[in-house]
């Protein structure tokens, strides 16, 4: 069963695919999604990997959880489901 990571301090600048490339030295990567900016184009600084098995996911938590990547220190760590929000609107 695949499972979900997030990915924080991430280079604004990392496209989708290096993202990849990065987790898949650890394992089989199902997807992997930079967030990026609607306005700018660029990257918000965080993502989400999807790891194929839970054991590739705590793999990539161990080997690459506050490892550097283009001179950042990057957070890898389980993610959590999404919370649902509120509409502020009247």
């Amino acid at each position: 069963m695949a499972k979900n990571l997030f990915v924080g301090k991430l280079p604004y600048s990392i496209t989708d695919a290096e993202l990849e490339e990065v987790f898949a030295k650890v394992g089989k990567v199902v997807s992997a999604k930079v967030i990026m900016d609607k306005v700018t184009g660029q990257g918000k600084g965080f993502g989400f990997v999807e790891m194929e098995t839970e054991e590739d996911a705590q793999r990539a938590v161990s080997e690459l959880n506050n490892s550097t990547l283009d001179g950042r220190n990057i957070v890898v760590n389980e993610a959590r489901p999404r919370e649902p929000r509120e509409n502020n609107r009247y």
